[in-house]
C-alpha cells in the first residue's frame, strides 16, 4: 500500500480570500505609479547593478555638491528623486517577491499533492476496478498517458 504524499494542507475560508482580495486592491490602488514595461523594453534598459548603483549614488552626490558644473539639460533632481523613491520601493518589493515565492511553492505543492493522489488512485483502480466495473471508466482515464504518434522527421511533412 502506497502513503499519500501530502506536502501541504490549507484550507482558505471565504472570508480570507475576501481580505486577500481586498489587500490586493489597496496594493494596486497605492502603487498606481508603477510601470508595465515589454520585453523589448526592458532589453534596451541600462540595468542598475551594485556596483553600478555604488557608483550612481557617489556620482548622484558629487553633482548635488556641485551644482555650478551641472548644466542645465541633465536633471539630477528627478535622479535623486528615483533614487530616493527606489529605496522606499525595494523593501516593499522584497515582501512582495517572498510572498509572491511561498505562493507560487504552495501553488506547487497543492498541485503535486493532487497529481500524486489521482495517480496512486488510477494505479489502485488498475487493479482493484477491474471486478467493480469501472473499466471503461478506467479507460477514459487512461487517455492521458497515451503517446502521440511520433513523426518520421526524415519523411517530408
Amino acid at each position: 500500500m502506497t502513503t499519500t504524499q501530502n506536502l501541504i494542507s490549507l484550507t482558505l475560508t471565504d472570508d480570507q480570500l475576501q481580505a486577500v482580495d481586498q489587500a490586493l486592491s489597496d496594493l494596486e490602488a497605492q502603487l498606481t505609479g508603477l510601470v508595465a514595461m515589454t520585453t523589448a523594453q526592458r532589453r534596451k534598459l541600462a540595468r542598475m547593478g551594485d556596483k553600478s548603483e555604488a557608483f550612481c549614488r557617489q556620482t548622484l552626490s558629487m553633482l548635488a555638491q556641485n551644482p555650478q558644473v551641472v548644466p542645465a539639460t541633465l536633471n539630477v533632481a528627478d535622479a535623486v528623486s528615483d533614487l530616493q523613491a527606489l529605496d522606499r520601493l525595494r523593501p516593499r518589493m522584497q515582501r512582495i517577491t517572498r510572498l509572491a515565492e511561498r505562493a507560487s511553492d504552495t501553488e506547487i505543492a497543492l498541485g503535486s499533492d493532487v497529481v500524486r493522489c489521482a495517480l496512486d488512485g488510477y494505479a489502485i483502480l488498475k487493479v482493484a476496478g477491474r471486478n467493480q466495473g469501472l473499466e471503461g471508466l478506467r479507460r477514459g482515464l487512461s487517455s492521458r498517458f497515451a503517446k502521440s504518434a511520433r513523426v518520421n522527421e526524415s519523411e517530408p511533412a
